[in-house]
């Protein structure tokens, strides 16, 4: 199995607890650290055993050489195999392992759950023995600021200890003179980073101002300005686009002034632009038309009618593209013969902009014109006419 979420949520203690209870033989790795040596050591002890775990910490640190090492063993039982991971399964673990594992996600405690653990460390013999006593108060302080990383908040349980072991009741303000800053547990290697960004899209993309404002500010907390300003650019072309292309530019000149500025007054421009986005209303309908267009890019064939190549060979002069005849332009087929009645862009006719609107009544207009590969005909009726 492989046991993925945030740091601080009982991956590593829920697999020795595991290997514990059942009473077998237990090996265990870190992959920060671990060479092949060592984990060739621990399949061969597995072997003496009739029933052994491999336990392997941080296992979406192993390069794809290690995994593979691994498998055949995995695959013929010779030991079970548990992997403790902050990062994404999907993306960090080969396909080979993931189609043996499980994939079981451990999920950020709850506050309750964060006070809980702390009060009983407090009070436990193998812990802090009752040396301190904290304000309820105090205790939820810490667990809202820890995000669901108990190791975060026993480390600050731990500080106040140190610095308020003197018998006196710890209250909600001593803490925040120990530890005032939210553990958002954002890393750009780790999913949660991934999770923000793909957060702070959908909420734009949703038109939820305040989420957007929250997600904008977590990724920004951290100091990842490079994510914020790829993302809001893609939000901004991708979601709102043709239904308020004036914000899709204002979100261009925000991310200019942004690194301009530098943190932390960057969160000024970014703020405006994200305010903007989320409450525009928004279109997808020229990221739907590019990505048909791609699509068939990739399976068809290249090509290009002859009278709209760069340097036409094999036409005469009538036959040529008309440069100089721009009542001409909209009546030219350009499409290849065997696409020619193949439409990507598909009008929002939902859309409350009037910007779109107007491009979908002159796109429709567009469409009545009956176009032509007749260069030459064209030519001559405009003379005629």
């Amino acid at each position: 199995m492989i046991l993925f979420g945030p740091p601080g949520t009982g991956k590593t203690t829920i697999a020795r607890a595991y290997a514990h209870d059942l009473g077998v033989h237990c090996s265990f790795l870190n992959a920060v650290t671990c060479d092949k040596k060592e984990i060739e050591a621990a399949i061969e002890t597995s072997k003496l055993y009739k029933t052994s775990i491999v336990i392997v910490d941080e296992v979406h640190r192993l390069d794809k050489g290690k995994q593979d090492y691994l498998l055949p063993y995995v695959e013929a039982g010779d030991f079970y195999l548990i992997g403790c991971t902050t990062a994404n399964p999907y993306v960090s673990i080969s396909k080979a392992i993931r189609s043996r594992t499980r994939l079981l996600e451990v999920r950020p405690l709850c506050e309750d759950e964060v006070v809980f653990g702390l009060k009983r460390a407090a009070g436990s013999e193998r812990g802090l023995q009752g040396k301190i006593e904290l304000e309820e108060d105090a205790y939820r302080f810490i667990a809202r600021l820890s995000g669901g990383d108990l190791r975060f908040a026993l480390n600050t349980l731990e500080q106040c200890l140190l610095q308020y072991g003197d018998g006196s009741k710890v209250s909600k303000s001593m803490v925040e003179d120990i530890e005032r800053v939210p553990n958002y547990m954002i890393d750009k290697d780790e999913g949660e980073h991934y999770d923000s960004v793909s957060g702070l899209q959908k909420s734009i993309r949703g038109s939820d101002v305040d989420a957007s404002l929250y997600y904008l500010a977590r990724l920004l907390s951290s100091g990842d300005l490079d994510s914020v300003k790829r993302r809001l650019l893609v939000t901004a072309y991708e979601d709102v686009g043709l239904a308020n292309p004036a914000a899709v530019m204002r979100c261009q000149l925000a991310i200019e002034a942004a690194e301009k500025v530098g943190l932390p007054e960057a969160v000024i421009p970014l703020g405006f632009t994200v305010c903007e986005l989320a409450l525009s209303p928004k279109s997808k309908s020229s990221c739907l038309a590019v990505e048909k267009a791609m699509e068939l890019a990739k399976k068809a064939p290249f090509l290009v009618p002859d009278y709209i190549k760069y340097t036409p060979v094999n036409l005469k002069e009538e036959e040529k593209y008309p440069y100089d005849w721009p009542d001409l332009w909209e009546q030219i087929e350009y499409m290849p013969e065997s696409y020619r009645n193949l439409s990507f862009y598909v009008p929002n006719d939902s859309s409350i902009s009037s910007i779109e609107r107007a491009l979908n009544e002159n796109y429709r207009r567009l469409k009545k014109i009956k176009r032509t590969s007749d260069i030459a005909s064209l030519k001559a009726k405009q003379i005629n006419h």
